[in-house]
């Protein structure tokens, strides 16, 4: 599986996740069981590796091997990474406690919850129109044969 694929991947099982998580936590009373749980700190630690995976897998792959827009591109997506990583801190800090989710106010933590996930699938969706492109083009350029592996 190339590393484009890899990522599409990912991205649908983020997305998945996701989409049921709004589901279940638009109901208080499903936050608080043991499968919501589960699924929730699955979502946040895809997100965090997806996150980690990008930067160290492709953003030094890029800016070493491309032009002056591309660099200014991904230096964008590294910039708006930190941002998502230190919005995405302060989310769990306030709103998890070890594998536990602590919600003092509902209302509060689900649009907290729902903004994180719009900010989250907007990323995906941005990687997916410009970042992927920019991949592909890269290794076409360098070797029209071989193609990035994701461990």
């Amino acid at each position: 599986m190339n590393q484009t694929e890899a990522f599409h991947k990912q991205a649908h099982k983020i997305t998945e996740l996701n989409n049921v998580l709004e589901a279940l936590l638009s109901d208080r009373s499903l936050c608080d069981s043991e499968v919501t749980c589960e699924l929730f700190f699955r979502y946040v630690n895809a997100v965090k590796h997806h996150l980690n995976h990008t930067e160290s897998g492709v953003f030094a792959q890029l800016l070493a091997n491309s032009d002056e827009q591309t660099c200014k591109a991904v230096g964008r997506f590294i910039d708006g990474s930190h941002e998502i990583k230190r919005i995405f801190s302060s989310y769990t800090k306030k709103w998890c406690n070890q594998h536990e989710l602590k919600i003092s106010n509902y209302q509060e933590f689900y649009e907290d919850t729902v903004d994180v996930f719009n900010l989250v699938l907007r990323r995906l969706q941005d990687e997916t129109e410009n970042l992927y492109p920019l991949i592909q083009a890269s290794q076409s350029k360098s070797d029209p044969i071989r193609s990035f592996q994701v461990a």
